[in-house]
């Protein structure tokens, strides 16, 4: 993978706290998948309805959501198919970096990734699934970090050069590591 100079020890977002206005607008599966949709390409409020299939409505309070979070943006004005004016949506970016965004939230919303990523997991199909790890290790806390900070750098590489390859099919991936019940 090519990078300039000076580039391999910097992170392409640094890691920080998520917002209390962030958090929130993460807690919500809809809104991940808003993100995630807008962060391929700018959207419409109705093309999200459409690609969703919700009501315009409930993806326009989710949109809003996430504008008044900062983690989406209205793009410019453009002209539609039959001449309408449309307004788009974009995300700044597909991968971002957060510690702890839903850990002070309840349950419903801790596990909204995990539910939004399971929905475009059943939407693609399982033909789509490229690689399955599972795993249980026992890790001290300094250990779940030290892991942590490891595959942030091997995917921080891969998301500074993604550039580069912006003709091959594009694949998405959650990495969690939890502390299993006894």
């Amino acid at each position: 993978m090519s990078e300039q100079p000076g580039e391999a020890a910097r992170p392409v977002r640094e890691r920080r706290e998520a917002t209390v206005r962030e958090a929130k607008a993460l807690a919500h599966p809809l809104r991940l998948r808003i993100l995630r949709l807008c962060g391929h390409r700018e959207l419409t409020n109705k093309e999200l309805a459409d690609r969703l299939g919700r009501d315009p409505g409930t993806v326009l309070y989710h949109v809003r959501q996430l504008v008044d979070a900062g983690l989406l943006e209205q793009a410019p004005v453009r002209t539609g198919d039959s001449g309408a004016l449309e307004k788009p949506y974009r995300a700044d970016r597909r991968s971002w970096w957060l510690d702890n965004p839903l850990g002070e939230l309840d349950a419903d919303a801790a596990f909204a990734p995990i539910e939004a990523f399971h929905d475009e997991l059943r939407e693609a199909g399982p033909s789509s699934v490229r690689r399955y790890e599972r795993f249980a290790l026992h890790l001290s806390p300094e250990e779940v970090v030290e892991l942590d900070l490891r595959i942030h750098a091997i995917l921080d590489e891969y998301v500074r050069t993604d550039h580069e390859r912006l003709d091959r099919p594009l694949h998405g991936g959650m990495f969690i590591v939890h502390r299993l019940a006894d």
